[in-house]
Parts: C-alpha cells; structure tokens; sequence
C-alpha cells in the first residue's frame, strides 16, 4: 500500500489507545476516528498490528487486500452522514454518493444530509428481554415491566440502542449485523451497584468486630490500611474490577481509598475493562488510632480531593457528560470529619457541583441507643437530624455553618432509621438512597422501612456495601430486599414486585448516578448497557425456571418467571457484560 496516496482512512476499533495527535489531525466520533494521511501514516505499522479490527479506505489505486472496504460502496466515493450528540454514524448505503458525481481520490468527508438518520448497526443480540421503559417511579414500575421472550437488541456502531423488540419483527435494514444468540438466555439491563467499597474488596465476612462502629474499629480501618502499600492496592484493584465484571455491575458509586495511587490503579483498571465507575478517595480527618494511617490535615484532604477531581473526572472522553470514569466527594461518615472539613467540603463542592462531581457518604444506619453510629453523630455535633450535617446545618443546634452536600448527584447509603424530615429532605433535593439489606443483615443494623421510604418520594438504588456486605452481586441484594421487606412487622411487611426489585437494581440506579438519560434500561438511544444470563451454568436452578408452574394469565406468569429469575441468578449466569455495546473484559 503507497501510504503516500492515502487521504483519509476511518478506522472502527473498540478501546484502542492511540498516539497523542496534533489539532486538526483527527476528528473523533463515537466509536470511529478519522485520521489525515500524514498521522495515519505515522503510526499505521503500530495499528495494523495491535489494535484495529476492520480498516475502510476511502481512496482508489491502492492495495486493500487485507482490508474490509466493501461495507459501504468502492473506494473513491464520498460518504454522507449525519452529526448528532457529538456522534458521526455512516447513512444507509443508499445515501452513499460518489465524490463530484464519480470516482477518484478522496480528499474530504463531507457531512452534507444532516437530516437522513443513521441506520447503521453492528450487533443484534437475542433473548428474553426484560426491561422497565420510560422513567416510572417505583410504585409504576409494574406497569411499565417489558418481557420479550423471543426478543432482539439491535446496538449501533455508536454503541446505542437502536432497536428492541420482537426477533420476528426486526427490520431489514441490519442485515449486515454481526448476531450474538443467546436464546435460552436472557438479556437484562447492566446492574448498577450504588455503595460498594474497593478498600474492603478482601474484607467481606470479617469476623470478630460486632456491629458498626466496633466492627470499623477492629476489622475495616486495619484493612483499608494495607492500601498504603501501592503493589497491594494494584492486586486489590485489579480484582475489585474482575468482581464487577463477573457479577455484571456495569456501573458503581464506588466508596474509594485513602491513598491517591490506589485510586489511580481503581480507575486504570476500571478504564481497561470498559466498566462505569464514580469514585472518590475516603476523606478522614479524625478517627480512633486504628484509622491513623486513612487521616489527613484538613487541607490535605481538600487537596487530595481537588487532585482527584482534575485528574480522573471525565478523563476518559475530557466531558463528564460521555465519560464513563466520575469522582465523588466522599467523607467517609460524619463521625470521621470535622465541622471545619464539612465547611471545607462545602466550599469545594459549590466549586465544582457543575462540573457534575458527586457526593457519597453514609447516613442512619445503625440505631444502638447511645452509643451507636445515629446517637453519636446528633450528640457529637448536638444536631437535630444525622442529615442535618450533610445538609450544611453541623452546628450546634442545627446552625447553618456551611454549604449544603445534598442534591441529584448525592447518594447516601443505607438510610435504615429516618425521621420523616430526613426523607422529605433528601426528596425534596433529588438526593438518592441506596438501600443496601444485605450489609445490614451482617452488622445487625436493623430493615430500611420499605414503604414508608417509597411514600416519600425520595429515588431508591441498590447497594452491595462489600465489603459489610458479603454478596458482590447485585441480584442477591433485590433477593435479600424481598426478604427483609416481608418481614417487616404488621402492615409495614410488603411482597415486592420483581418490577420493583428490577428497578432497584438497574433503572434506580441510574436515577441515582443523575444517568438515567443515558443507561438503565433498553429505551432506543440510551447507551447500551447489558448483561447476557445464561442459567444452564447452574443446571438445577435452570431446571426451576424451565419447570416452575406458571399462572394462566400472562401478566402473572411474567412476573413469576422475572422474580424467580432474580431470585435464583448466581455468578457463574453472567456470562457476558456490555457498556455502551462494548463487551467488557477485566485483566
């Protein structure tokens, strides 16, 4: 091939990492690039050995023996497409016209039919869908269950969904789409994990702590010192991503470590696998001396965090509204800060809240009269309500000695023991909970009282908390809520619907990550994050699914199959796990 005669080359690649180039020398567009000759090039020996899977040449006289460059006419032709949301897609061959109305050389893509749609797809794949469409409220999240038992999901080259629904009705416009059949399986929303802590990924199941603050004490603070030493915290990352991969949580809000460089080996790991992730460093600037190694200075911890901010915030595509990498400001809890950190947090969130920074902590998770995480914090600093210190009211009697932290992009975790004003609040912001029953099973922290937390409007997610939870995924915590929930005392005990469930788990989620315009479910456009469950890994609980009795009335009988679907997924299910229609693979 005469690269000298190359004008322009577009190359289709998954996560391929390039040289840096110069302005002017690329034109980036979703999962395309397209490159001037001079770079490509530079670098074409690097690319054609390494990293892409098809090249299409838009130039005649030359050698393209090895390359795919029929997909979309000869070479020597001029292409016409459409921008949108700072994506290019190629037209439908039919709107392919030749360059000056024939052939020869290449010299410019011309963007000319702004109106035609895109109709380019790369992926079907197929499989009993479900899905929750729209944007329901949990309460509506029965009416809006999707089940398509012989169904088909058509991705594009954009990695957005461009269709679902039935097989037998999908288009013929997408002949040219690579098929992925996993009938006999199902296809579910990614599962989105809204309070998961990467410094405890090998402290799930400590023994020997008691409840909350004992158990911090003696079991996690140690733990999450072992960070310090940076070959440690990368064995730790790499696995913490291998366990998000393998249970299927596409996207987390992932409660970080004290120590910069594990952080930045978390979000290197995370960013090769292809996972979402909103993260940020644990912030402690007090604690009892087992926690001496997680503790800064009160500037340290503002700086630390402002580092982190600049550095891995929408790092990825340098716009946090098409990352996939986010930073959370993350005080640990309010026991383990100063009314001078929560000033100072304050400060620096009203800085950057419109970069789309979010926040994270915990919040009324364990009652023990007294002495207990609640207690503690309202008589430590003499407030009226826990939420009050994250609400910018820490002062003695409730006084407003800051900026608030709550709004769309705060979740707090757990909310087991509120008052009502707590969650009227925390609605009325557009804070989210996430509901996280499987750690408060192991510390004994008591049920988040399901439906009055529902009635008052706030957002619910859900949450594993490894490592106080000892389930990484998240289809045992909507089991473990099903089971909590009915056995809530009186009138407050409630069946959950699998609706309901599913949406905790994915749509919820999403709402939560303030995301919900781009993932959570299979609505046409959103970025494609799913899973594919394949039960034959475990035979027996498969056999349930296939032979369970199932009502006379469709409605029911979906959602028989849906719960015990949910109830009965175990790791070795998930066999494959998709963001933004790339398939994701841990190291």
């Amino acid at each position: 091939m005469d690269l000298n005669t190359v004008r322009e080359v577009v190359l289709v690649r998954e996560r391929t990492e390039l040289p840096a180039w110069q302005p002017g020398d690329a034109f980036i567009a979703g999962g395309c690039w397209l490159l001037s000759a001079t770079v490509f090039q530079q670098i074409a020996s690097t690319i054609l050995q390494t990293t892409v899977e098809r090249l299409r040449l838009r130039q005649s006289d030359t050698d393209t023996s090895k390359f795919d460059t029929g997909a979309f006419g000869s070479t020597g032709t001029t292409v016409t497409g459409k921008v949108r949301d700072n994506r290019f897609g190629f037209a439908r061959l039919g709107d392919i016209q030749p360059a000056g109305g024939g052939t020869g050389s290449v010299t410019e893509l011309r963007i000319d039919d702004l109106d035609k749609e895109c109709s380019m797809a790369n992926q079907v794949h197929l499989g009993h869908i479900f899905h929750l469409a729209g944007s329901p409220k949990v309460t509506k999240a029965a009416a809006v269950l999707v089940s398509i038992p012989d169904g088909a999901l058509v991705i594009g080259d954009d990695g957005t969904i461009v269709y679902c629904g039935e097989r037998g009705d999908l288009p013929d416009e997408y002949p040219s789409a690579t098929v992925h059949d996993h009938r006999g399986g199902y296809l579910l929303p990614g599962f989105v994990d809204t309070h998961i802590h990467f410094p405890q990924t090998y402290a799930y199941d400590s023994y020997g702590g008691g409840p909350l603050l004992e158990w911090l004490n003696m079991c996690i603070f140690p733990s999450e010192s072992k960070f310090a030493d940076p070959e440690f915290a990368q064995q730790a990352a790499v696995e913490f991503t291998r366990r998000r991969v393998a249970t299927g949580t596409t996207a987390a809000m992932v409660f970080g470590s004290a120590f910069p460089h594990a952080q930045d080996a978390l979000f290197t790991e995370t960013q090769k696998a292809g996972l979402r992730i909103v993260a940020g460093r644990g912030i402690q600037t007090r604690g009892p001396d087992t926690a001496k190694p997680l503790i800064t200075s009160e500037e340290d911890a503002i700086r630390l965090t402002r580092e982190e901010i600049d550095k891995w915030h929408g790092a990825d595509t340098g716009d946090y509204n098409s990352a996939l990498l986010h930073v959370a400001i993350i005080p640990r809890f309010s026991l383990s800060v100063t009314t001078e950190t929560f000033k100072r947090l304050g400060e620096l969130y009203d800085d950057v809240r419109d970069r789309g920074v979010y926040l994270h902590s915990h919040l009324n998770e364990n009652n023990r009269p007294g002495t207990g995480e609640v207690d503690s914090t309202k008589q430590d600093f003499q407030v009226n309500s826990y939420l009050d210190t994250y609400d910018g009211k820490f002062l003695p009697g409730s006084k407003v000695g800051g900026s608030s932290l709550l709004g769309r992009r705060t979740i707090l975790a757990h909310c087991v023991h509120m008052q009502d004003v707590e969650l009227e609040r925390m609605a009325e912001t557009g804070s989210s909970v996430s509901h996280c029953p499987v750690s408060q099973l192991f510390l004994g922290s008591g049920t988040m009282p399901w439906k009055r937390t529902v009635a008052s409007g706030v957002n619910i997610s859900a949450g594993t908390d490894v490592g106080g939870g000892d389930e990484w995924l998240i289809p045992r915590v909507l089991g473990d809520a099903f089971k909590v929930h009915i056995t809530e005392p009186g009138d407050a005990g409630v069946s959950m619907h699998p609706a309901e469930m599913l949406l905790l788990g994915t749509l919820g989620g999403a709402r939560a990550l303030d995301m919900e315009n781009r993932f959570g479910n299979f609505d046409l456009g959103k970025e494609a994050d799913f899973v594919v469950v394949d039960p034959s890994g475990t035979p027996a609980l498969s056999a349930v699914l296939r032979n369970a009795v199932r009502a006379d009335d469709t409605e029911l009988a979906r959602d028989q199959t849906l719960f015990g679907l949910l109830m009965g997924i175990r790791e070795s299910w998930i066999t494959e796990v998709y963001v933004q229609g790339r398939r994701a693979k841990a190291s």
